[in-house]
């Protein structure tokens, strides 16, 4: 999302809980199902532009929008020329938002007014605070910092470059690794996930039908991707989820119960995962991690390099 900081104010639209000041000749609407390709393009290209690296994935929209608690009219905007979407921003829930501005029309005030569509959109939602990821140094953080915008944290996301191996770890005695099987696998996976990730992040708790629609519903989501710890008992301890896009295969959530913490299993699921997804075709394995959880020297030490650098920068409202 990025361009100058004072809004052009040739044309107002509505839509959703706010209206927008655009250039003349630009357009915007709620978007709903049909837009996520569209969305996925956009997205893309400030990815392209300003990284070097397409990340994002049309499934992670797809996956995102499904989610029951969200309403996607309600919460979303595209802005358009003609019929070419040219920037889109949503209020995600809670104090998360995400937008973007293709490269092509920088400069013009779309970003500046997504922007203040996202804040007023979140603060009629009773939010007090409202925030987005952007890469370290691009236009976007330029724009948000000018805007107001401060930083909550940082995350790094690193990679296990092609042709280096994490050194496997042994599982204590009597644990094991297997793939989730069951209804049951999915609810305690999701338990786990939740707990640990809740002992950092400040947010409410992510509804169990939110976390099925982003994770087994996930377009192209198979068994395999979600990997679990299991304990002598049988309970599940520890939880990874590993995506296969092209021939990356990314840790999207890495989870341990507390108690069992300290004794190697999250560098076992680590491997584990990596593993699962060369077999599956992946020629680098990532993840990302920020500095809530304190964990980057953990994974620097295991060998994988940080590629990329994001900010959280957050407005309060």
């Amino acid at each position: 999302m990025t361009d100058d900081v004072t809004p052009a104010n040739d044309q107002t639209a509505t839509a959703g809980a706010a209206s927008l000041s655009l250039p003349d000749g630009l357009t915007s609407r709620p978007l709903g199902p049909s837009d996520v390709r569209a969305v996925f393009e956009v997205m893309a290209a400030v990815e392209l532009a300003d990284t070097g690296k397409v990340a994002i994935e049309e499934a992670d929209i797809a996956a995102d929008w499904q989610r029951p608690s969200f309403d996607i009219a309600a919460k979303t905007i595209g802005v358009f020329d003609g019929d070419r979407m040219v920037g889109y921003g949503e209020h995600s829930g809670g104090d998360r938002s995400d937008a973007a501005v293709h490269p092509a029309y920088r400069g013009r005030g779309v970003g500046t007014a997504v922007a203040r569509w996202i804040q007023a959109t979140a603060r009629a939602a009773g939010v007090s605070v409202v925030g987005m990821p952007v890469p370290a140094g691009s236009p976007s953080e330029a724009l948000l910092r000018a805007l107001g915008y401060h930083q909550r944290w940082t995350s790094w996301i690193l990679e296990v470059p092609q042709g280096r191996e994490i050194a496997s770890q042994p599982l204590p005695q009597g644990f094991s690794l297997r793939i989730a099987e069951t209804a049951a696998d999915h609810r305690a996976a999701w338990e786990v996930i939740e707990d640990a990730f809740l002992e950092w992040s400040e947010r409410p708790r992510t509804p169990y039908e939110d976390w099925a629609a982003v994770t087994m519903e996930r377009p192209g989501f198979e068994p395999w991707n979600l990997r679990l710890a299991i304990d002598p008992s049988g309970a599940v301890v520890g939880v990874s989820l590993v995506l296969l896009a092209d021939e990356v295969g990314y840790v999207d959530k890495l989870a341990v119960r507390k108690d069992v913490r300290n004794q190697g299993l999250a560098r076992a699921l680590l491997v584990d995962s990596f593993a699962a997804a060369r077999a599956h075709g992946a020629t680098v394995c990532e993840l990302s991690t920020d500095s809530r959880t304190g964990a980057l020297g953990l994974y620097e030490k295991v060998g994988m390099e940080v590629t990329s650098i994001w900010f959280n920068l957050a407005i309060d409202l």
